[in-house]
């Protein structure tokens, strides 16, 4: 069992800064490996798929997957799905199962009624700077609530996945000198070049 409070003070340090939300996106991580039945994956056997959208609150949940799953940027499996939501849909690749895990609405809306959000977040004030004694009750209700308090969790279902090869291919653009990966090139005046020398 994976256990999110083991993961918080990494997270914390990984994130850069306290928040309700990174710590939600730990405990949505670990109850939807918990329902996998998976550990932590240094490769790529898990994919996780995120609701999140651009420039809105609470999109730091998504470090929180990151820390807990495995699933990371730099590996590749991680997505988002830009639907402004916050859900978390975990897949088993090696068994084709998946399951999704949403924070509940109500715990969410009442957790933006709070000062960490009304008197810091929403007039502008960066979450470094606010208060310990604003931000740690959250933090510490958030972790220690039961999981049917705060979230949903689906029951596992099948999802086949399907994944391209990963391309070890590359030359050197003849116009910049950068790397360039084989399927990123363009021909330009005869020449292999970078999107970027492309576009010039």
């Amino acid at each position: 069992m994976i256990n999110a409070k083991d993961w918080l003070e990494f997270g914390q340090k990984f994130h850069g800064h306290k928040c309700p939300a990174m710590p939600n996106g730990l405990r949505v991580a670990a109850a939807a490996m918990n329902a996998l039945g998976v550990e932590r994956t240094g490769d790529s056997f898990l994919h996780a798929f995120l609701d999140l959208g651009e420039n809105h609150c609470a999109t730091c949940f998504a470090d929180g997957v990151q820390v807990i799953t495995g699933c990371t940027l730099g590996k590749g499996n991680i997505s988002k799905t830009h639907k402004g939501k916050w859900a978390l849909t975990l897949v088993d690749k090696k068994n084709n199962r998946a399951v999704r895990v949403t924070p509940k609405a109500q715990a969410m809306m009442a957790n933006k009624k709070t000062k960490f959000f009304t008197e810091y977040r929403m007039v502008g004030i960066p979450p470094t700077q606010v208060p310990d004694d604003v931000v740690e009750p959250l933090i510490k209700k958030l972790m220690s609530a039961p999981e049917e308090k705060i979230m949903n969790i689906s029951k596992v279902f099948s999802y086949e996945w399907s994944e391209e090869k990963h391309s070890f291919d590359g030359f050197i653009c003849e116009k910049c000198g950068e790397m360039v990966v084989e399927q990123y090139g363009r021909v330009k005046n005869g020449k292999m070049v970078c999107i970027d020398c492309a576009s010039k």
